[in-house]
Order: C-alpha cells, then sequence, then structure tokens
C-alpha cells in the first residue's frame, strides 16, 4: 500500500485494524521546510499518526489536529488530517545540529517530556478534546478505548522519507480472550503488507472496510496571505518592506506580497 489509509475489521475476533501510509505527505512537507533528518523523522511519524486519527471523523469539514509540546530540543510539532484525507503539519525545530546525520536519535533525547493534544474540530466548533502525555495514553485516558498505535519512518541522512506508515490496533469492547492491541509493539516490522501484519496478529479473517487516499495539502494561498497584509492597521502596512514574505508555517510556502 502507497500513500492511503485502510481500515479492516474482523468480526469473529471484534477487532480492528488501521494501517496509514503517508511517504509521498512526508516528503512533500519535509523538503517544504527544508527540515533535517531528525526532525524530518519526528513529522513524519507525527503525520501517520494524524492519518489513522483522521478515520474518526465523521464531518465533511472535519479536521484532527494533534499537537505536541516537548522538553527537549524538537520543541514541539502540530499536523492534522482532513475528513478528505489531507495532511499538513510543522515541527517547531527544523534542523537539530546534535542529532543530524548521526543515525535513528534516540527519542527520550530529541522531545523529553511530551505532551499531547488532540482535537478534532469543524468550523466553528471542537467536536472533542483531551490531553496525555502519549498518544496510547490519549486513547486509554480521554476515549477509554483499549487500543494501541505504532508510528515509525525511514528517513536518510539526506532527508529522503523512504517510507512512512502507522498501524492502530483497537479491541472492541467486547471482544474476548486476550488483547490483540497488545501485540502491535512486538511486531518485526510495520513496513509489510497490511495483509502480513493481520496474519502476524491472528486476524487473517479480517475484511477491508475501506480505503482512503492520503496526500500533502494546506489551506493557504496568495489571497489570504495579501488579506493577512491587508489586515493589519495602515502604520505597519507602511513600515513593510517592499516586497514583504509571508511564510505559511503549517507548509513552508513562501508568498510574496508586492
Amino acid at each position: 500500500m502507497e500513500n492511503c489509509r485502510e481500515e479492516w475489521y474482523d468480526a469473529e475476533r471484534k477487532v480492528s485494524v488501521t494501517v496509514a501510509d503517508v511517504t509521498a505527505a512526508a516528503n512533500a512537507l519535509v523538503s517544504g521546510h527544508l527540515a533535517g533528518p531528525t526532525s524530518a523523522r519526528f513529522l513524519s511519524e507525527a503525520l501517520a499518526a494524524a492519518a489513522l486519527f483522521g478515520a474518526e471523523t465523521s464531518e465533511q469539514d472535519e479536521v484532527v489536529s494533534l499537537q505536541m509540546k516537548c522538553s527537549g530540543p524538537l520543541g514541539g510539532l502540530n499536523v492534522e488530517c482532513t475528513a478528505a484525507g489531507t495532511l499538513r503539519g510543522y515541527t517547531e525545530r527544523k534542523v537539530l545540529d546534535d542529532f543530524d546525520g548521526l543515525g535513528k536519535a534516540d527519542p527520550r533525547k530529541v522531545v523529553g517530556d511530551a505532551k499531547w493534544q488532540v482535537t478534532r474540530s469543524v468550523p466553528g466548533r471542537i467536536v472533542s478534546q483531551g490531553i496525555a502525555a502519549s498518544l496510547d495514553g490519549y486513547l486509554a485516558g480521554s476515549l477509554q478505548r483499549r487500543a494501541t498505535i505504532r508510528v515509525e519512518a525511514e528517513v536518510s541522512d539526506d532527508c529522503v522519507i523512504a517510507s512512512a506508515r502507522g498501524v492502530l490496533v483497537e479491541d472492541m469492547p467486547d471482544a474476548a480472550g486476550d488483547l490483540v492491541c497488545c501485540r502491535l509493539q512486538d511486531l518485526k516490522s510495520i513496513f509489510v503488507s497490511p495483509r502480513r501484519i493481520l496474519g502476524e496478529l491472528g486476524l487473517k479473517g479480517a475484511e477491508l472496510k475501506r480505503t482512503t487516499p492520503l496526500s500533502f495539502a494546506c489551506r493557504c494561498s496568495q489571497e489570504r496571505a495579501e488579506a493577512i497584509v491587508a489586515a493589519l492597521p495602515e502604520a505597519e502596512r507602511a513600515a513593510l518592506p517592499k516586497p514583504t514574505t509571508i511564510v505559511c508555517h503549517m507548509c513552508g510556502h513562501v508568498f510574496t506580497i508586492k
């Protein structure tokens, strides 16, 4: 699978499995932000998580936002997935000299203590919101669900994302026997076919319920950038250099206002 989200369900075991591949969206964002490999990895993994939570959307204009603040040098990140499957986001810091080019960094050193906020919203209204120290903690604490999430990204030292993927496994409230979600972290790899993941989880009877394309897209535009400048007080507009540049913090695109 590539650049899509697949939702599977095993009716006999009463277990759902969602698999998301966000490789293309991650490469687009990393390139736009001129991110280093460490930032690229964490951004790619966060995008995969957002894509998984995006399966929860139920309204046409709904957006799932994952915001993480942390004590480590990464500073935090913010990613979004829309109901249509479009993704965007950024990390607070783009280049981490103490980690870039030195292999896969220890998350504890890059992130430190973290706090995640997961928000589902539609224009003008928050549908739901929860805060936890981890995404698994959000699922268990805020949502009271027997579920776990795993996200991984393979990133080269020159910031090419070979693969960025996430898997979410949830045992329904009426599922019997040992919890399947507890086996997710024991899988050797999630960079295999969904069918292989399901087989290793003991869910060979699972059926594919829905497939959603995933892609990068940002809501910024030249018109919006010009509207931001036009809304400034006259004195502030007069003080701006000509031409003025505005950078979208969500995707890194640069707009020039003459």
